[in-house]
């Protein structure tokens, strides 16, 4: 029997549509691509593999958006951490221009699949605020604003009494609009994505784990858990923070660090009176970054970094309680309704990386916080060029060889020591 591993407790596992039943997959089976990973690029690429008419199976080892994909902050924020000056001084202008035209397109892409696929997973559209909390921080992102507005986004700067109305707290000095921002519920638009997928001709199957990649014949054999096997042209990775050892060296290659999140009970006209009054999400410009929105039923939601292991309890979310009254003082004594977390794959340089080390095997992952909008939009590219094009032509992203992160085995260390650092550097500056 196959093991079934449910939802995590969440507030999107509440308020998303139903998913369909998927089998899991047995017996023997041919396809041109297998896709392995039910997140956001995974599913991209296996709807945008489907619209080519190449046959395509996708495989997760829990259910559809179980990871990470089903359990952001629904936040959808164009661009990379890297501002577009610093992308074209660190890899030229030509390879530059292209991170920078394809990241800050990242929005339009997630809400036009919406859009196109009549996806019901709560989209809104009404922009990202970045405040700043220290002066340093505040010319940091005046530099990244003014950036973007020479590239033709109509950004607009707030001071702080207009950020302090568009937020409903007077804890930052200002901060800028990015019109191109949104939200989803993040694991409604994950299941859209697949409905959308089987409807172009993708086969999904969940709880099937895969246990071995092996070439045989110039074919690729996946061997799953569930006793299935399945013969391949092309096969694509897509686990991101929950990678594991199929690839040598790539589970080491990125830290899968936690980001917590709670969301209040939906508040009272009265009680959510001023905060994000726009319908805007926010987040903001300290080291450790606090990200925060509402949602369509008028909760309060805030996220950040945790501790490295999965939440033992509530007390594992207090910083985020500490730090919501801080901002909201009028939210003290609201209920918390829902506290979780999921696991985001973070690189050493911060950047998505894209790996080709063996013909017909392909890994995407790697979006530092971003993956809404940069894991669906990196899933697209790769679909819609896997196996007729050369993906290094045709990506933003050089195609690199697997670079295990030296000592990862101390990354527990690596996440304490940086959360600890980035602490003391924000107090600092305050």
């Amino acid at each position: 029997m196959t093991q079934m591993t449910p939802m995590p407790p969440t507030l999107w596992a509440d308020t998303a549509p139903e998913a369909p039943l998927r089998p899991a997959l047995k017996g023997h089976h041919r396809t041109d691509v297998m896709v392995v990973g039910g997140g956001f690029t995974g599913l991209s690429a296996a709807l945008a593999l489907a619209e080519r008419g190449i046959d395509t199976m996708l495989v997760d080892a829990c259910a559809i958006g179980w990871g990470a994909s089903g359990r952001n902050g629904g936040q959808v924020i164009p661009g990379l951490k890297y501002d577009p000056d610093e992308l074209i001084a660190r890899y030229g202008q030509e390879r530059g221009e292209r991170m920078i035209d394809i990241s800050g397109r990242n929005a339009d892409v997630v809400f036009d699949l919406i859009n196109r696929h009549d996806i019901p997973c709560e989209a809104t559209r009404n922009g990202w605020i970045q405040p700043a909390a220290t002066q340093a921080s505040l010319q940091s992102i005046r530099t990244r604003a003014q950036q973007w507005e020479n590239r033709g986004v109509e950004v607009s700067w707030l001071d702080r009494s207009e950020c302090a109305s568009r937020l409903g707290t007077d804890a930052y000095l200002g901060g800028w609009l990015d019109p191109r921002a949104g939200s989803v519920n993040p694991l409604a638009y994950a299941r859209g994505l697949a409905n959308a997928a089987e409807t172009a001709g993708a086969s999904l199957f969940e709880h099937s784990a895969v246990k071995a990649l092996s070439r045989e014949a110039g074919k690729w054999r996946v061997t799953m858990t569930t006793g299935g096997t399945v013969e391949a042209e092309q096969v694509l990775l897509c686990t991101n923070g929950y990678t594991g050892g199929l690839q040598p060296g790539l589970e080491k290659s990125v830290i899968a660090a936690n980001s917590f999140q709670l969301s209040t009970r939906p508040l009272t006209e009265a009680e959510g009176k001023g905060i994000l009054p726009g319908g805007e999400v926010a987040s903001d410009a300290r080291k450790l970054l606090l990200y925060f929105r509402r949602d369509s039923t008028g909760r309060f939601l805030m996220g950040g970094r945790g501790p490295f292991h999965d939440p033992n309890g509530d007390q594992d979310f207090h910083h985020l309680e500490r730090a919501m009254h801080k901002l909201y003082p009028s939210l003290k004594g609201i209920e918390i309704e829902y506290r979780w977390a999921g696991r985001v794959a973070l690189t050493r340089d911060a950047l998505p990386h894209v790996h080709q080390t063996a013909p017909g095997l392909t890994v995407a992952l790697g979006y530092n916080g971003r993956g809404v909008g940069m894991g669906t939009h990196l899933g697209k590219l790769v679909g819609e060029e896997l196996g007729s094009a050369s993906l290094e032509g045709s990506l933003p992203f050089p195609i690199t060889p697997i670079r295990p992160i030296p000592l990862h085995g101390l990354q527990r260390l690596y996440v304490g020591t940086a959360v600890n650092y980035y602490r003391l550097k924000d107090w600092l500056e305050r």
